[in-house]
């Protein structure tokens, strides 16, 4: 896929200049894709909704604004606006309802993928992340997550993001040995090797392509 002429929106930059654009912060993953999220993690409070895009009988909108609530004991779906300095402020939100003594029992959080190398994901997510003992861990989600926009209620064959996004899931380790959201998804790659060279699995039928 080319990228040639794709304007980044809210950006840092353009934050500072105009403030966010909330047509692309008010944005929402199809009902059937939460429907499979839901179904596994069994969610109690969509925690940055707005009325229109809310996935649960509860949530907080912006007015009720999630990072100012008590998540202790909850469930947690947040879907964040994706705008500067939105992300840094829900993982740190997250992360200090994870240290409260009456810690949420879950907390999911919808993030791009392409943001790892920013200094938020550098000191928030990464020194923690798939750790033992943590209680964070990080799933990047295969092909492209969909969004809905204010008032669409479907999504375009090419209505896609250019980046792909990744769940960032604060869990007790012994509850995290829940399967993937697509534990079917494998992939095999098959890539020609010198002749003298072992296979790297199996046998050698078995790594024949």
């Amino acid at each position: 896929m080319s990228v040639v002429g794709y304007k980044a929106r809210n950006h840092p930059q353009q934050v500072t200049v105009r403030g966010a654009d909330r047509s692309v912060d008010d944005r929402a993953i199809p009902a059937e894709a939460f429907a499979l999220l839901h179904a596994r993690f069994r969610f109690t409070i969509d925690a940055a909704a707005s009325h229109a895009n809310a996935r649960l009988p509860r949530y907080w909108t912006a007015q009720d604004d999630g990072l100012a609530q008590p998540w202790g004991g909850e469930r947690v779906w947040a879907n964040p606006p994706y705008s500067h300095p939105n992300l840094p402020a829900w993982i740190g939100k997250a992360w200090r309802e994870w240290a409260r003594p009456a810690r949420p029992e879950l907390i999911v959080m919808l993030l791009p993928a392409n943001r790892t190398e920013q200094q938020f994901w550098q000191e928030l997510v990464e020194p923690y992340r798939d750790l033992p003992g943590s209680g964070l861990r990080c799933e990047f989600l295969p092909g492209r997550t969909r969004f809905l926009a204010p008032g669409q209620d479907g999504v375009g064959p090419d209505e896609r993001p250019p980046f792909g996004c990744c769940l960032l899931i604060w869990e007790e380790r012994e509850a995290a040995a829940s399967p993937r959201l697509v534990p079917e998804l494998t992939v095999t790659v098959h890539a020609p090797k010198p002749a003298n060279q072992p296979a790297l699995f199996g046998d050698e039928g078995e790594a024949a392509a």
